[in-house]
């Protein structure tokens, strides 16, 4: 079983005002519940644990977009890191998928998956795929499906964030940075209706900005 830290349900989170939030955001927010430092330090360890699992083979890391694309890139910042100063290296190329689920904050029924005509070049690769998180499971299940008829050699899914929910069909990835409350979190690419991926922190939204940033 994937490995994570664990925010609990009654954790107290940090007031907003002990870190740099944007301004136009500060009204929206409940609370700090992941500082970004946080965020860094755990994902450099999950790039570490990837290149002792997945190293010796080339590696086509597949970002799911659009909440993907920080952990994404911070995640291959690291991962380059260990390239270039161990013994152990591995080939790295990048692809990207968009799969959509969301309705303002409800998850629908229903998943899209925009760039899924391109998964037949990955036939025979060593697939990772980021995403940013995984909430009832059936995106990640829904996109694993089509991965498998296009025959990879071998797939393995990191999320930075899992939600502890009852909605959840029981999926979970092979690499987890947190375990996390089910309320809904906005910051480090993670949106509501587009708004706040230009957020550092992992934050909990409140409730008058879900009317607020309503579609």
């Amino acid at each position: 079983m994937a490995s994570f830290l664990q925010i609990s349900d009654d954790e107290k989170g940090h007031d907003l005002d002990l870190f740099c939030i944007p301004r136009h955001y500060e009204s929206d927010l409940d609370k700090v519940i992941i500082p970004h430092g946080l965020i860094m330090d755990r994902t450099e360890r999950l790039a570490r644990d990837i290149i002792r699992d997945m190293g010796g083979h080339h590696i086509v890391a597949l970002c799911v977009l659009k909440g993907g694309y920080k952990f994404f890139a911070d995640l291959l910042d690291y991962i380059k890191v260990l390239n270039h100063n161990s013994d152990k290296s591995v080939p790295l190329t990048v692809d990207f998928i968009r799969a959509k689920s969301y309705c303002n904050d409800k998850s629908t029924n229903s998943v899209k998956v925009i760039g899924g005509d391109e998964l037949s070049n990955l036939a025979g690769k060593n697939v990772l795929i980021v995403e940013d998180i995984v909430e009832t499971g059936r995106t990640m299940q829904t996109l694993l499906s089509l991965l498998s008829e296009c025959n990879p050699k071998m797939v393995k899914v990191v999320s930075l964030l899992v939600k502890r929910t009852p909605r959840s069909s029981g999926y979970r990835p092979d690499y987890i940075g947190f375990e996390v409350p089910d309320a809904f979190l906005v910051g480090y690419a993670l949106d509501y209706n587009e708004y706040f991926r230009d957020l550092s922190h992992i934050c909990i939204l409140n409730e008058e900005a879900k009317e607020k940033y309503k579609m």
